[in-house]
C-alpha cells in the first residue's frame, strides 16, 4: 500500500527513490520551451521518476494511472502536460473551463494551485481554485469571466454548476489527485456524477496510492486504455522514518503529550476528533506550548492562517485531525505524533508521511494505551510498520530520549493579536491567483458568514471567540448591547 503524495514541486524538488537522471530533462520530455524556462528559473531541471514516467504518455493525449511515494513529484507529473496542452489552445469561453483537476481537500486544492500558478503564467493559462469555505462570489466572477483550469473540490464545484456559473462540456483533461482518498471521504458519488458531465473523449488522468474497489470502478467506467505508472516499492514511504509504540498509563496520557510538544523541532500532533483537536490546543496553552489546530470545522482563512503560521516557524506545534493528513507539505517536520491511534493502516501511512519528507530523517511516535495495544499492533502490521515498543511515563528519560521531550514552561500562552484590516483593493490582476484581496479581510474573507457553507441560523455567531463576561451578543439585556459608535441602543417599546 502506497501513501499518496502531497507535495509541492513549486519548490526544489523532493529526493525520490532512485537518483535521478541527469542526461533526462523536461525539455527532453517534450515540454515547450516557456514551461522549461519557468521551470529552470524555480531550480527544477531534472525530472524525478514519476514525471519521466508519466509525462510523455500524458503529452500524448493518453490515459493515465500514475502511482507513486508520497514526496515523489506527482503534481508536475500531471500539471506539466496538462498546461502544455491547455496552453496549446485558446481561451477558455465564460463558465466552460477547458481542464479540471478534482482534489479531496481545500488545503490540497490551494497546494496544487500554488504549485501550478506560476507555470500557468508562463504560457498564458489562467487558474482558479473552486473549494468550499470561502465565499463563491470571487469564484463565481473567476468563472465568468472565463478561466482554463479549475482545481476544486468536489462538493463545490458541484454547487457552482448546480448555480448555473459552470459547466464542464469543453473540458478536454480531467485529472482526480488521490482518488482513494475522495472514495474513502465518500466522495465517489459526487465524482462520477461530475466525470460523466465531461465528454466522453476527454482524456483523463487519475493518480491514487491503490488502484482497487471504488477506485477500479472509477477506472474501468471512465478510462479508455490507461497506462499505469508505479514508481515506488510499497514499504519505500516508510523506511526513512523511525517508529515508536510508546505505552503509557491512561493517567499520563496528556502530560507525555504536553512534554513532546514542548520540544525543540516541528511536530504535527494528530488527534482522531474536531473537539479533541480544540481541546487539546487549549490545553497545551495553559501549560505553555504555543499550537495551531487545524480541522474541517474551521473556516478556511483560519485554516490557512494556522498552517501559514506553522509553516513560517511562529508556532512549532501542529494539532489536525486527518483532514490535514494528505493536504500537508511542510519542510522540517522532524516528528509526527499519534495521540490517538489511526485505525486503519493507509491513516497511518498518510500521517506518518508528514514527516521524512524531501529526503530528510524523521521519527513517528504513537501513544498506545494498554487496552489499544492490540488493535494497534495489528493495524501497524497491515501498514508494513514494525515500531520499537516502550513503555514510558511522564519525565522517563527514554522520553526525552526517544523523541526530545522535555518539560513545558508552565506559562500560559496568550493568544496572537488578530492582523490588522488594510483598506483598499489590492493592486493587480485577480484572474491569476486566489491570493489577493482575501487576506485583507483578517481571518474570514468579507461576505464569509453571508456566504458560507454554515446553515443560516449558524452564520451569525461565525467563529467568534466568547466574550471574556461569558455573554454573547444576543444573549445579553437589549439596553446593554451596543451599536458600533460605542453608545447603548436606546430601548424600544
Amino acid at each position: 500500500m502506497l501513501p499518496l503524495s502531497l507535495d509541492l514541486p513549486a519548490e526544489p524538488q523532493p529526493a525520490g527513490t532512485t537518483t535521478p537522471d541527469a542526461s533526462i530533462t523536461f525539455d527532453s520530455l517534450g515540454l515547450p520551451r516557456p514551461l522549461v524556462r519557468a521551470l529552470d528559473r524555480q531550480g527544477i531541471t531534472t525530472p524525478f521518476e514519476i514525471q519521466r514516467a508519466t509525462v510523455p504518455d500524458a503529452l500524448a493525449g493518453r490515459d493515465v494511472l500514475g502511482r507513486g511515494q508520497t514526496g515523489s513529484g506527482k503534481t508536475l507529473a500531471f500539471g506539466l502536460p496538462l498546461l502544455a496542452r491547455i496552453a496549446a489552445g485558446g481561451r477558455a469561453r465564460p463558465r466552460h473551463p477547458r481542464a479540471l483537476v478534482l482534489v479531496p481537500t481545500r488545503e490540497l486544492a490551494m497546494q496544487v494551485n500554488d504549485a501550478l500558478l506560476p507555470l500557468g503564467k508562463a504560457v498564458g493559462v489562467f487558474l482558479k481554485t473552486a473549494v468550499g469555505g470561502v465565499p463563491y462570489d470571487r469564484q463565481i466572477d473567476a468563472l465568468r469571466r472565463g478561466v482554463e483550469v479549475v482545481v476544486a473540490t468536489p462538493g463545490r464545484l458541484a454547487d457552482l454548476i448546480d448555480r448555473g456559473v459552470c459547466q464542464l462540456d469543453d473540458v478536454e483533461i480531467t485529472v482526480l489527485d488521490e482518488a482513494d482518498q475522495m472514495a474513502d471521504m465518500g466522495f465517489l458519488p459526487e465524482v462520477t456524477e461530475l466525470l460523466a458531465k465531461t465528454p466522453t473523449g476527454a482524456q483523463r488522468l487519475l493518480f491514487s496510492a491503490t488502484l482497487d474497489g471504488d477506485v477500479d470502478a472509477l477506472v474501468r467506467r471512465f478510462m479508455t486504455d490507461p497506462v499505469t505508472h508505479s514508481t515506488a516499492p510499497p514499504t519505500a514511504a516508510v523506511s526513512t522514518m523511525d517508529h515508536h509504540l510508546l505505552l503509557i498509563p491512561p493517567q499520563d496520557k496528556f502530560p507525555v503529550t504536553a512534554s513532546i510538544a514542548a520540544r525543540a523541532g516541528r511536530t504535527i500532533v494528530f488527534a482522531r476528533t474536531q473537539l479533541g483537536v480544540d481541546r487539546l490546543v487549549a490545553q497545551l496553552a495553559a501549560v505553555g506550548v504555543r499550537a495551531g489546530g487545524l480541522h474541517g470545522g474551521k473556516t478556511q482563512g483560519m485554516r490557512t492562517r494556522t498552517l501559514a503560521q506553522f509553516r513560517e516557524g511562529r508556532t512549532n506545534v501542529l494539532v489536525a485531525t486527518d483532514v490535514a493528513a494528505r493536504g500537508i507539505h511542510v519542510d522540517g517536520v522532524s516528528l509526527v505524533l499519534h495521540v490517538d491511534p489511526p485505525k486503519d493502516p493507509k491513516d497511518y501511512l498518510h500521517r506518518a508521511g508528514r514527516t521524512a519528507r524531501a529526503g530528510e530523517a524523521g521519527a513517528v511516535a504513537t501513544l498506545v494505551l494498554p487496552k489499544q495495544r492490540r488493535t494497534t499492533l495489528a493495524m501497524l502490521e497491515k501498514a508494513g510498520v514494525e515500531p520499537a515498543q516502550t513503555r514510558v511515563r511522564a519525565g522517563d528519560p527514554a522520553l526525552a530520549e526517544l523523541t526530545g521531550a522535555r518539560e513545558p514552561s508552565g506559562v500560559p500562552v496568550r493568544d496572537e493579536p488578530e492582523p490588522p484590516r488594510r483598506s483598499g483593493r489590492p493592486g493587480g490582476s485577480r484572474r491569476h491567483g486566489d491570493q489577493g484581496g482575501e487576506r485583507r479581510y483578517g481571518d474570514q474573507p468579507r461576505g464569509e458568514r453571508r456566504y458560507g457553507d454554515q446553515p443560516r441560523g449558524e452564520r451569525r455567531y461565525g467563529d467568534r471567540a466568547p466574550r471574556p463576561d461569558g455573554w454573547g451578543l444576543h444573549d445579553r439585556p437589549r439596553e446593554d448591547r451596543r451599536g458600533s459608535g460605542g453608545r447603548p441602543r436606546a430601548r424600544t417599546h
